[in-house]
């Protein structure tokens, strides 16, 4: 089993859960062809199966296993989403892993770990590259007792170097986009090594493929950790931008597992576990339509739901808007202008589709709300009226898209002019007639003509709980 620790990949899902055909076409033929390659090299299919994908057990088990990781519908069956995760560009290490340990639980046998590096990109000075590997290692020294002496010369346990193609391990890179970087697990010789595609373009921002956080996955890689599935997770195989410190419960756990803890720890702050979407008590930060899908925003993250899609997914909002916050207060879409309209604390952003429109972010008070409102904590678009509803705190105003302009009259009271769903909302959206109110665990169905609430559900039961 192969147990090269390949970076992240770039999944950004758009493609419909649709079953292939399974005619002679040589497209439909080339890819099961790619699937089997995929599922021996990642998933121990066996290589005597070749050419028996669409008929054998065995391979459509190994489908199922592949899409229980990624959290697709496990169907057994090579639908669109699968293939195009298969084509993404991906790791050599196997996905699936006690914790997120490599076979054996291979590992460093002292806790001072030496590395050198062997050359430089010439994307970044020379400093900003010792500055982004060396914070990458303190990432993983906050955790554990683990100590990392860098060497100028001589042959160290992490060797790192940056190169392209075939680059001297028999694990040619492939150009820009594709494979980011790999590292080898602990042991002599080539182990713990880390390579860096120098087809890539290194930065030390949200441009790009940002060396510290690559470094910090690899690093995971070469201290021992292989893949985790948690979709909040450092070692997570899907690059993704973000600031602030970059381990999660989960990481942290399978890091201490090996090394154990940090005696002297410092105080750092995980970043938070993905939210299940079946925990009874799910509360929503957002709910916005985007060109007939639906998003969902809760933490760091935000589910995507359409009606050809089976199941709801779950992406890191950095990871398709990295120009916009990691929280989100309130969102809604304007289909008329094709914008969709983020607030996070006293500012907003638009995006057309997933882009940032130009001269954004602005001041929610832009739109005529007062100075004293903090935050948005719900947005709702009106098709029927033209107007957009913003909620903050117990009260709500109305905002007329066309004019551009806060209606008069505003703010008035959430409690009384929508009665039977409380005095505050987490999120709203409006479909047919009928808004949708979310507030904690609860959703509230209110008919937008007879001013009365027709049903109460559970908050997550639109994904599908």
């Amino acid at each position: 089993m192969e147990t090269v620790g390949l970076i992240f990949l770039l999944i950004t899902a758009h493609a419909l859960a649709m079953p292939l055909s399974t005619g002679d076409s040589s497209k439909d033929t080339e890819s099961w062809l790619l699937a089997e390659k995929y599922l021996r090299r990642y998933y121990d299919l066996p290589v005597g199966l070749q050419g028996a994908g669409k008929t054998s057990d065995t391979m459509r088990e190994k489908i199922r296993e592949m899409q229980a990781f990624f959290r697709l519908e496990v169907t057994g069956n090579l639908d669109s989403n699968t293939l195009e995760v298969m084509n993404m560009p991906r790791c050599g290490v196997p996905d699936v892993g006690e914790y997120n340990l490599f076979p054996k639980n291979l590992k460093w046998q002292n806790t001072n770990v030496t590395f050198r590096i062997m050359n430089y990109t010439p994307d970044l000075p020379q400093p900003d590259v010792d500055r982004a590997i060396r914070n990458a290692f303190n990432v993983w020294s906050e955790v554990t007792p683990l100590k990392f002496k860098k060497l100028h010369e001589g042959i160290a346990d992490i060797m790192i170097s940056f190169g392209s193609k075939e680059h001297g391990d028999y694990n040619p890179f492939d150009g820009p986009n594709g494979l980011l970087a790999h590292a080898y697990p602990p042991g002599k010789g080539i182990g713990g090594d880390t390579h860096f595609d120098e087809d890539e373009h290194w930065s030390k921002d949200s441009s790009e493929y940002n060396l510290f956080l690559v470094a910090s996955h690899e690093f995971g890689h070469a201290l021992g950790l292989s893949h985790s599935n948690d979709p909040g997770a450092l070692m997570y195989p899907v690059y993704s931008y973000s600031q602030g410190f970059p381990l999660s419960e989960d990481d942290i756990r399978g890091i201490q597992a090996l090394y154990g803890p940090n005696p002297n720890p410092p105080h750092v702050k995980p970043k938070p576990v993905a939210p299940n979407k079946c925990d009874p008590m799910l509360t929503f930060d957002a709910v916005t339509e985007l060109r007939g899908e639906t998003i969902i925003f809760k933490d760091r993250f935000y589910w995507r739901l359409h009606p050809q899609m089976p199941e709801p997914e779950q992406t890191l909002i950095k990871s398709t808007w990295p120009s916009i916050p990691k929280k989100v207060d309130a969102a809604y879409e304007n289909p008329e202008k094709d914008l969709v309209f983020i607030f996070s604390g006293i500012k907003m952003w638009a995006l057309n589709g997933y882009n940032l429109v130009e001269g954004y972010p602005k001041y929610i008070h832009k739109l005529g709300l007062p100075k004293s409102v903090r935050k948005i904590d719900a947005a709702v678009y009106i098709r029927d009226t033209g107007k957009t509803l913003l909620f903050s705190d117990e009260e709500y105003w109305s905002y007329d898209e066309s004019q551009g302009r806060m209606d008069t009259g505003y703010p008035r009271s959430i409690e009384d002019d929508f009665p039977g769903i409380g005095d505050e909302v987490d999120a709203a959206a409006y479909h047919y007639g009928y808004l949708y109110f979310y507030h904690d665990h609860l959703q509230f169905e209110y008919s937008f003509s007879a001013k009365k609430v027709i049903r109460i559900m559970r908050t997550n039961s639109i994904l599908n709980c």
